[in-house]
């Protein structure tokens, strides 16, 4: 039997070459009818003589074609007949005819919306005219306040270009810049949906711009990251010290993806603790604290790269920096148990990296397991990690006062004290600081090339952490708790320590530290306080009440410790006072003031206590009145950080036994004291009030122990003490004026 002729040898049938059927086809490997000019759906209406029998119909499609091959094919598939033999759904059209794609040939002119030249011309057209738009909206429209951040609701996520992590809040994509309050809200409202979505074609073009850049989409806009790092260096009283700010500065203006560009860690904490002095978007909670949206977006994101480097290791240096950077936000937040867990967590971190070592590294048990840090490059690398391990220990000091142990004993930090800021700044090439913390004299002695008001700090801190050793040491296997009725210096080492902190730290500060709380007037009247250097006069007050309050009995007056708080919280109380006096923001305090404020109200509260007792009903209210500024100052702390709002409501919460017992009326709200020196408009009367009028007592600091003895003893039986100890705060007032302290030496005024 003969064998059948195929279409491809018919004589006048122009067969087709290789890979010219269509991609269908030569996928199911089928016959391409391509000698057929026009097909009808009914092969047996075929006009065409040649045309083969529906039989023979092996392929899918049958192609009609030109023999010059310049008209575009029209198809016509077994697919398509079924598609069309069933009526279309309403408001559904089939289409027209199959749509076969093929390959461009030589010579073959193909259709034009599927000629790929031609759509890559257009698309360059289109892009083109996207960066016209672009430049045009660049050059009308002026950049927006500092407070319009690239934010994005808590729902949305996206995924970071230099980290690859999707957030856990969302499943949306990147959002874009938000250009008002109003709009904000309403992205926040629906951001809720997964089927809305925010559009803005001008902050789409910018974002778009931005990671065709290699910019972070996280971040907000480079001139918004530059304004918040600015208010960061300028502002936050607490964690610039790890940072080169010259450099970091410099690095800024790299390109994103430079090696030297900061890391995207740092800047996510940087945003996120600048954005308490910067941002608008804030929400206040019914309990009076503060919620920023802002802030918890880019503290999310810093703990992405935190979670990430536990898990891989990559960038470990610059994730604990930006995990310190953290720390300290959640801190002046308030939230303890992120507190807690971020003190032990950087400070692990920190020992397998050797930072605790002499020049945080060594050479020793490089054959243990976990990853080292290679030896500093240079000056700065090397100064820029002793501050980092320095920050990590005063930060694991400050939260662990309530009488937790430390996650890293003292005698295991060998790392030298840094040098000081302005010598980090400027890359002076100077010696390593010879002080470390097996100095004996660390407390009190202080070269003055290596000395300043944060190494100062930290010589506080670590003196209060002293304190919170030897109670927790005390009382781990005491059989019963520390009681009034004690005597604590029976106790080993209570007396030296005592003797450090309640006299010998601040009467060895250098001359121009000791007779100087910080509050310097800079040209005129306008004044500044050096934040570190006014906490180094409050840390020793705060850490003698913490050793003393435990055998604090104020029925015995002669007692070594009553004396000791009850000196130590009027000297709290009394540089508070001098810090109201002045125009100066006291939420640019560091936030462990607020904890010093709180041990200052504790003993204030048991002093009241005493009164009530007693039925001492004058003096009474003068404490009332105490305690009651002390309580405003950390509500006026918690307008702009939580941890003041917290530590009023644990003072209240302490406070419920004397206002059950109080013969006030509104004990919470008797007046304020008045003083002569104030400038505030809640202190402005300078009237003296008269002799038998209730005031709070504010002792002169000048005077002696024994002075003060004699005036205190006065508290159990005449009313006139309040007018001693007034003219003793009027003279401090006219010292504060005339700018002469104690012992007559003029105080400083430069920074």
């Amino acid at each position: 039997m003969p064998k059948a002729t195929s279409s491809a040898s018919i004589p006048g049938r122009p067969a087709l070459r290789r890979n010219q059927a269509c991609r269908s086809c030569r996928k199911r490997k089928l016959v391409c009818l391509s000698h057929v000019k026009s097909v009808s759906p009914n092969a047996k209406q075929s006009a065409n003589r040649n045309a083969m029998p529906p039989v023979l119909t092996a392929g899918t499609c049958v192609k009609s074609v030109v023999l010059s091959f310049t008209v575009p094919f029209s198809s016509f598939c077994r697919q398509w007949q079924s598609l069309i033999s069933v009526p279309a759904p309403p408001g559904y059209a089939h289409p027209a005819e199959p749509q076969c794609v093929y390959d461009p040939v030589d010579g073959l002119a193909l259709a034009p919306d599927t000629d790929p030249i031609e759509k890559i011309r257009m698309l360059e057209e289109e892009v083109s005219k996207l960066k016209i738009q672009l430049q045009e909206q660049s050059s009308i429209v002026s950049p927006l306040h500092h407070n319009q951040a690239c934010c994005r609701p808590a729902s949305a996520s996206s995924t970071s270009a230099s980290s690859g992590q999707t957030s856990a809040t969302g499943n949306k994509p990147l959002l874009h810049s938000i250009k008002d309050a109003s709009a904000l809200a309403q992205v926040r409202q629906d951001s809720s949906s997964p089927d809305q979505h925010v559009t803005d074609r001008s902050s789409a073009e910018a974002v778009l711009e931005l990671m065709y850049s290699g910019w972070n989409p996280d971040l907000p806009e480079p001139y918004i990251l530059n304004h918040y790092i600015e208010v960061f260096f300028k502002c936050d009283p607490c964690g610039p010290r790890i940072l080169h700010r010259p450099s970091f500065l410099s690095a800024m203006r790299l390109h994103p993806r430079d090696p030297g560009f900061p890391h995207s860690a740092i800047l996510h904490a940087i945003c996120a603790s600048a954005s308490r002095w910067s941002s608008r978007n804030v929400a206040v909670l019914p309990d009076g604290s503060r919620r920023d949206e802002f802030a918890e977006y880019h503290a999310n994101k810093t703990r992405q790269y935190i979670d990430k480097t536990m898990a891989t290791g990559e960038d470990i240096f610059h994730v604990v920096q930006a995990c310190i950077l953290l720390s300290w936000y959640f801190y002046q937040e308030g939230r303890w148990v992120e507190i807690w867990i971020f003190a032990g967590f950087q400070t692990r971190v920190a020992v397998p990296l050797r930072l605790n070592y002499p020049g945080t590294f060594s050479i020793h048990g490089n054959g243990s397991p976990g990853g080292y840090l290679p030896p500093p490059r240079d000056f700065r690398d090397l100064e820029t990690r002793r501050r980092t391990w320095w920050m990590s220990v005063v930060f694991d000091r400050i939260v662990s006062i309530g009488g937790w142990i430390h996650a890293i004993d003292e005698q295991d930090i060998g790392t030298e004290l840094p040098l000081r800021g302005e010598d980090f700044d400027s890359e002076q090439l100077i010696p390593n600081n010879p002080q470390d913390m097996c100095s004996e004299d660390i407390f009190t002695t202080h070269l003055p090339r290596y000395t300043d008001s944060f190494l100062l700090l930290i010589k506080a801190v670590m003196m209060f952490g002293r304190v919170t050793d030897f109670n927790v040491r005390g009382n781990l296997r005491a059989p019963t708790a520390p009681s009034k009725h004690q005597d604590p210096f029976a106790l080993p080492g209570f007396s030296a320590l005592d003797s450090l902190v309640h006299h010998d730290f601040l009467e060895n500060l250098p001359h121009i530290y000791r007779f100087n709380i910080g509050v310097t007037d800079v040209s005129g009247n306008a004044q500044c306080v050096d934040t570190d250097l006014y906490m180094v006069h409050m840390i020793p007050h705060a850490a003698t009440i913490t050793l003393h309050n435990p055998y604090m009995d104020l029925n015995d007056l002669q007692r070594v410790s009553t004396n000791r708080c009850i000196k130590a919280a009027q000297a709290i109380l009394s540089a508070y006072f001098m810090l109201s006096a002045t125009s100066l923001d006291v939420t640019r305090l560091h936030p462990f003031v607020t904890i010093c404020w709180y041990l200052a109200a504790v003993v204030q509260v048991q002093v009241c206590r005493h009164f009530i007792e007693t039925g001492d009903y004058a003096r009474e209210a003068q404490v009332w009145g105490e305690i009651n500024v002390l309580r405003e100052a950390m509500l006026n702390y918690g307008t702009r950080s939580p941890i003041g709002i917290r530590q009023e409501k644990l003072l209240q919460a302490l406070m419920k036994e004397i206002v059950r017992l109080t013969t006030q009326r509104k004990p919470l709200e008797v007046g304020l004291p008045l003083y002569p020196f104030s400038h505030t408009t809640l202190f402005a009367s300078p009237v003296v009030p008269p002799e038998d009028a209730p005031m709070a007592p504010l002792p002169n600091l000048s005077t002696s122990s024994q002075s003060y003895n004699s005036a205190l003893e006065m508290c159990s039986g005449s009313v006139a003490f309040s007018t001693v100890l007034y003219c003793n705060a009027s003279s401090v007032s006219d010292e504060v004026h005339t700018g002469i302290g104690q012992s007559g030496v003029a105080w400083n005024c430069s920074e």
